[in-house]
């Protein structure tokens, strides 16, 4: 369910009592008070290391953070900014077969003058005790660094494609495209593309979470301070009945020495495999373009087999979308499952929200039924490890053979088998 105006913004007082007792005052920052809401922005812009905001820029994040509880650590002695940040909102998550409430954390920043004091700790440990009072069943986050998260049990759930394209190699193998058009489109245009694409399409495939208006004019380069925004172009395909069914926000980068340029797409949002191979083919055979470089993609993007060389395509893998499974029983009935189960698990969890034995058992249509249960556990995995084979994207078998998940082999395969999904997970945003 999600959690009641009253629970938002209200903060942990356990953590606001570990950090009183250093000192600090761990409290709301109020986005209708110009002194929280500036001292705030100005220390999120800090902690990741941006320059300091416009006054323009503060005006336009701060409208996206009236949508959010910002929660602020205050050191008395060092100024009226925040030496801490955080914050937090509950949007939907999509699973195979539906969605979930999620508790969405952001902006999570330490002064570096504050270091190694416990305060990330409270403010983590602080969000997923709010989380769990809230009924909120999952946590999740994306992670400027790989090596903070597991230790309050998230799980590196979503993961996606990096590719780099030599398109003077890579030449077009791709089928012809059906009926349709693509089109440039001007930035207000690309904007609410990207917005509508993202709404239509993000039920599709598991990972995702609802956008926001600031996002998309991030991308089309409406931002304030988007140092690349004049550089920002757009195109959109739509089929033989002039509907939108995808969009694209790149830059272009010249080579230095050679009258070429560099393509670095800022997002593919795409209802169908005809717009993907247009926007692909465009990106492909575009004119004085050498490289083309993107991120965010799914693990099972076509684009390797649209290409007349392979080899032309670099495609790496890494970590995205972390999700922290807090309340078993809700988010695990919240999904469907490939295969039919029935087993006991036991769930390892330092912070206790996700610990104990539960009897799985899913029926043929995929349905899961659980239960607490004094059975023996059949596969034995810490909270981090269920966290990250939750969304579909991550075999079980595979943490099983890094030693992270413990049973015997059919009881890990099954399992395996049944939380997989298909399509791949796909987390397209930051957040």
């Amino acid at each position: 369910m999600t959690a009641s105006e009253e629970t938002i913004i209200s903060v942990d007082p356990e953590s606001q009592r570990r950090l009183r007792e250093k000192g600090l005052d761990y409290r709301i920052a109020d986005m209708a008070v110009d002194a929280d809401a500036e001292g705030f922005l100005r220390a999120d812009s800090r902690g990741f290391l941006d320059e300091d905001p416009t006054d323009a820029e503060l005006a336009q994040t701060r409208e996206t953070m009236r949508m959010r509880r910002n929660i602020g650590v205050y050191d008395p002695s060092a100024g009226t900014w925040p030496i801490a940040t955080v914050n937090s909102w509950v949007t939907p998550l999509s699973v195979p077969g539906g969605e979930i409430d999620m508790w969405a954390i952001s902006s999570v920043t330490v002064a570096g003058t504050h270091r190694r004091r416990g305060i990330a700790r409270s403010l983590l440990e602080g969000e997923l005790r709010a989380a769990a009072n809230a009924g909120v069943p999952v946590a999740g986050l994306t992670a400027s660094e790989a090596t903070i998260y597991g230790r309050y049990g998230f799980g590196p759930a979503v993961p996606v494609m990096r590719f780099t394209v030599d398109t003077a190699r890579a030449g077009w193998g791709g089928v012809e495209t059906s009926a349709g058009r693509l089109i440039y489109a001007d930035k207000q245009t690309l904007a609410d593309d990207l917005e509508r694409l993202h709404e239509a399409s993000r039920g599709v495939r598991s990972g995702q979470i609802r956008g926001w208006r600031g996002r998309w004019q991030r991308m089309a380069g409406l931002a304030e301070g988007d140092k690349e925004a004049a550089a920002v172009r757009g195109v959109r395909f739509t089929d033989a009945d002039g509907a939108l069914q995808g969009a694209m926000a790149y830059t272009l980068a010249e080579v230095p020495g050679g009258f070429r340029s560099e393509m670095r797409i800022r997002s593919i949002i795409t209802t169908s495999d005809d717009a993907l191979r247009a926007i692909w083919r465009f990106v492909v055979q575009h004119d004085l373009v050498n490289k083309a470089r993107v991120d965010l993609r799914p693990i099972d993007d076509p684009l390797p087999w649209l290409v007349a060389d392979q080899r032309a395509v670099t495609a790496e893998v890494h970590d995205h979308g972390w999700l922290r499974v807090l309340d078993v029983e809700a988010a695990l009935a919240a999904r469907t499952y490939r295969a039919p189960l029935d087993l006991v698990i036991r769930v390892e969890d330092p912070l206790g929200f996700a610990a104990g034995d539960w009897r799985i058992t899913i029926d043929d249509s995929g349905r899961c039924r659980l239960g607490a249960t004094s059975d023996s556990p059949d596969v034995t995995l810490g909270v981090v490890e269920l966290s990250t084979i939750y969304a579909g994207g991550v075999p079980a078998a595979q943490l099983a053979a890094a030693g992270r998940i413990h049973g015997a082999d059919a009881a890990v395969e099954a399992l395996s088998l049944a939380f997989l999904t298909t399509p791949s997970p796909l987390l397209g945003i930051w957040y």
